[in-house]
């Protein structure tokens, strides 16, 4: 399905002042998506394939992304979404609402695109690249989170701050992405997980 924006020439073009069209920006990534989704590696994604499937002329992308990897990292984050706002009060509540956030009604389909992507990060430098820009900000927030509670006493003084982060993430992108078991239910998947964590993690 080709998205059209019927967008005038220049319209969108980015001058004083002036805002680019957000209508046009969720065409474009909305355009990678399909793309991606339909089972295309990320290599074989072309800014002239994301252009033709969005309507736009190749132009109106380059007014907005330099290059293919920084469009695919702003499709990848606007996939994910927004981070939630932390409370910053309970270590448990933080990280409840992280791996919350993880599990949104996106679920779906960022696991079909995230499957696609897969395969890319073992073969693409590219990809792995934009895996990380994506994913690092978002690891840092788990981390300054469970340093916090180390600090104030919530979590272990010997903490091993990365194998917690691979714990608490790894088990939700699986059941995300692949189901990897469905014995395990959906409903406070978070919760439980979290306390699960929290019960090796705690003085």
């Amino acid at each position: 399905m080709t998205l059209s924006v019927d967008v005038a020439p220049d319209q969108d073009r980015k001058g004083p002042g002036r805002p680019r069209s957000a209508r046009v920006d969720e065409a474009i990534v909305e355009a990678v998506f399909e793309l991606l989704g339909s089972g295309q590696s990320a290599d074989a994604v072309s800014i002239e394939a994301v252009a033709a499937k969005a309507g736009v002329g190749k132009a109106t992308i380059y007014r907005r992304w330099p290059n293919k990897e920084a469009l695919l990292i702003d499709a990848v984050l606007a996939m994910k979404g927004p981070l939630p706002e932390l409370r910053g009060e309970s270590v448990r509540d933080d990280l409840v609402t992280l791996i919350t956030a993880m599990r949104n009604k996106r679920m779906a389909r960022q696991g079909k695109v995230t499957a696609c992507l897969m395969p890319e990060l073992f073969k693409s430098p590219e990809m792995t690249r934009v895996h990380h820009a994506v994913m690092e900000p978002r690891r840092e927030v788990i981390r300054t989170v469970l340093r916090r509670g180390i600090a104030s006493g919530e979590l272990r003084a010997d903490l091993d701050v990365e194998l917690a982060l691979l714990v608490l993430s790894g088990p939700t992108v699986a059941q995300n992405m692949l189901r990897w078991n469905p014995n395990v239910p959906d409903e406070d998947f978070a919760e439980k997980l979290v306390d699960f964590v929290l019960r090796g993690a705690q003085p």
